[in-house]
């Protein structure tokens, strides 16, 4: 079993440009795109306990912003879990995190993650 704590700089850096890009879709009101990028950092940090964990709190409160009591009530759930299956690293690759999709699926990741996710040997 590996013990994931803190992700790797590199890897971050990528994390951190998806929520960049999620609050600035959000300012522009393009709703779709922002739930797009908060998926894209949740597969990215889905590895690492602070920023899955951190993904699927902005997807609550995006859930909450839309008034979407499915959203809500699948980011809680993946809230009390979430967290503590990326610590042990039992996460499904490539699970977008939304309440659409089963908690447990994994599914096929973009390209472009993949790749980085291999260089930082977190796929």
């Amino acid at each position: 079993m590996k013990i994931k704590t803190v992700i790797p700089d590199g890897l971050k850096k990528h994390y951190i440009k998806e929520l960049e890009l999620y609050r600035i879709s959000l300012l522009k009101s393009d709703l779709s795109k922002a739930w797009h990028h908060l998926e894209r950092s949740r597969i990215l940090g889905q590895s690492y306990p602070y920023e899955h964990t951190y993904s699927h709190w902005l997807m609550l409160k995006f859930g909450l912003r839309q008034k979407n009591l499915k959203k809500v009530l699948g980011q809680i759930l993946r809230l009390v879990v979430g967290g503590w299956k990326s610590f042990i690293d039992h996460v499904p690759t490539g699970n977008t995190g939304g309440s659409y999709v089963p908690p447990l699926k994994r599914m096929k990741l973009p390209i472009d993650l993949e790749k980085i996710l291999t260089k930082y040997n977190a796929a």
